[in-house]
């Protein structure tokens, strides 16, 4: 009926699943992104000290440029105080030349200051990338850093086996009986010719890697979630954010529960299958 289990929880999985699915895309990104060497670019000191040395001189030009039209203020500014008005036709035209000319070429160095300043953020914030890419470097090159490396690749290697295998459940309307554990231990048992218990070790491994897998996502998910709701969030705001949290939460986990079926051993599966529904 509606009020059946299965019936809610199909409801509920469509939204957890959409989000998962979402955090799984900018994860598979992001992360070899982040931690592969492959990825950085190479940067050396003197990169970072030319940088760093065309910023300096724009600062020096926006401050000369900005001395400039202080001076030029304050000279307009004595000049006014000084003479009185103009007399005759003649001096009003001269004024009005004098002040006209003033005015513009003021105009053109505020022009060329605020080029300068927007050229002067972009230094900025392309230094500011250049010493992080050059820690990043440096990271890479610590036993933590080769270990997130390494880590990098085998996810890699493991995201696209899936979406591999995942289009091809999808056409032709596969239901996997394996999970990716056990069948790549058979494969490797198989492949190697060793003596191996095969079930015993499956169920470890596979059990260590659904425990990884939640505990990451989860730690992705609300790393994401806590950067969305700072940047929403208000004194007012703040019961609806914590319950929105909440119900995204209670989904995710629902939807956990459902996709981590197919990375168990057979008999597991069949237990959740038992208690959620033909989902």
């Amino acid at each position: 009926g509606i009020l059946s289990i299965e019936q809610l929880i199909s409801r509920v999985g469509v939204i957890g699943v959409t989000l998962m699915a979402l955090l799984s895309g900018f994860g598979a990104v992001n992360c070899p992104y982040t931690y592969m060497s492959y990825f950085l670019r190479n940067v050396t000191d003197a990169d970072i000290l030319a940088l760093e040395r065309r910023l300096l001189q724009t600062m020096d030009m926006i401050v000369s440029k900005k001395k400039r039209i202080a001076v030029a203020h304050r000279t307009m500014f004595q000049r006014g105080e000084v003479h009185n008005k103009p007399t005759g036709f003649w001096g009003m035209i001269k004024s009005v030349t004098a002040s006209a000319a003033g005015s513009e070429n003021l105009s053109l160095i505020q022009q060329e200051v605020d080029a300068l300043e927007e050229l002067s953020r972009q230094l900025f914030l392309e230094t500011a990338d250049l010493h992080a890419t050059k820690e990043r470097i440096e990271y890479s090159k610590t036993f933590q850093g080769k270990y997130f490396n390494f880590l990098g690749y085998f996810f890699s290697i493991y995201c696209v086996w899936k979406i591999f295998m995942a289009t091809i459940n999808i056409v032709f309307d596969r239901v996997g009986k394996t999970d990716p554990v056990t069948r790549g231990i058979e494969i490797t048992v198989n492949y190697l010719g060793i003596q191996f218990d095969v079930k015993f070790w499956s169920q470890h491994i596979s059990f260590i890697l659904v425990g990884i897998i939640i505990v990451t996502s989860i730690r992705g998910l609300l790393i994401t979630l806590t950067k969305f709701f700072y940047a929403i969030s208000s004194s007012k705001s703040s019961n609806v954010i914590v319950l929105l949290l909440a119900q995204i939460m209670g989904m995710y986990f629902v939807s956990s529960v459902l996709l981590i079926r197919m990375s168990m051993p057979l008999e597991y599966r069949t237990i959740i299958t038992e208690v959620l529904g033909e989902l």
